[in-house]
């Protein structure tokens, strides 16, 4: 009888959370997945089923298959940058130092920066002739450049203003753990002969894995639910060379009101995050050494 009412005590503290993922999570994905078979309603014509002809106009449409690539290079171009730096700043301001909390608080700033003020700011550092990377490239004879009106540069410029921003959020993760490692590890290390690289990569770096693997499935997320800065800094331009799929999921779903194709471009963003939720789970976190 304990254990009944255990349980049942158990299910009723989960219900409301479960009640709220239903309703915010799984329903929603449900209903995008059976609205992307339909034709987008108007006001003088229901909804009519028409089977896979969303997937196949998705197939053979260029601007998706352009912002699916630009979320690629996008992705590689944030996710490790971004860790790997957020590694260097953690292993930086873990040792003794003078001003160590001034410089954790300005390693952690840019995260606490709302999104939208962050593009305002980097608008100006991209600024053609007047922003401050032309300003730095005159110093040595360089000539202005429209940082986020070429196509060569476009996409870049926004990787380069995620990774200033995301860093230090990640940075915060590794400090913590790099704080709960035994200091006699290092001691016991240097006895056998360990130079700072060899104690790093053999004995730091496998024992952050646990929190490596936590900060890539968030740095994933981030990579494909980017919209604000993009909103800001580009538009998605120059000829969709920076437009991201989520962007182009807003473009579709609310500047151009295709519900119906924007819930099919929302089944494939959904199934990369899949396919790359199963790899992360699946293979790394084997490999991956809890203590």
């Amino acid at each position: 009888m304990n254990t009944r009412r255990q349980s049942v005590t158990g299910w009723l503290l989960l219900l409301p959370a479960a009640v709220l993922l239903a309703a915010f999570t799984h329903y929603p994905a449900l209903a995008t997945f059976w609205h992307s078979f339909f034709t987008t309603p108007r006001a003088n014509r229901t909804a009519r089923f028409v089977g896979l002809e969303n997937y196949e106009l998705l197939l053979e449409d260029p601007v998706f298959w352009t912002a699916l690539t630009n979320n690629a290079w996008y992705a590689l171009g944030t996710i490790l940058p971004s860790m790997a730096l957020a590694i260097v700043m953690a292993l930086w301001v873990n040792r003794q130092m003078v001003g160590r909390g001034w410089v954790r608080l300005a390693y952690f700033t840019p995260t606490v920066l709302p999104m939208i003020a962050v593009a305002n700011i980097w608008l100006f550092f991209y600024t053609p002739d007047y922003g401050l990377l032309d300003q730095v490239r005159s110093l040595w004879g360089g000539a202005p450049h429209n940082w986020l009106g070429s196509n060569e540069t476009a996409l870049g410029a926004v990787v380069a203003v995620a990774v200033w921003k995301e860093a230090g959020f990640f940075m915060i993760f590794y400090l913590a753990a790099l704080q709960q490692q035994s200091p006699e590890l290092r001691e016991a290390a240097a006895l056998e002969g360990c130079n700072r690289w060899q104690f790093f990569w053999r004995v730091t770096f496998p024992l952050l894995m646990p929190t490596t693997l936590f900060v890539l499935v968030n740095a994933v997320i981030n990579a494909f639910r980017l919209i604000d800065h993009i909103f800001i800094l580009t538009r998605g331009g120059p000829d969709n060379a920076s437009s991201l799929l989520l962007f182009y999921i807003y473009e579709v779903g609310f500047k151009f009101w295709d519900v119906s194709y924007a819930a099919a471009l929302t089944v494939v963003l959904l199934l990369v995050l899949a396919v790359v939720a199963l790899f992360q789970f699946g293979v790394l976190e084997r490999r991956t050494h809890y203590q």
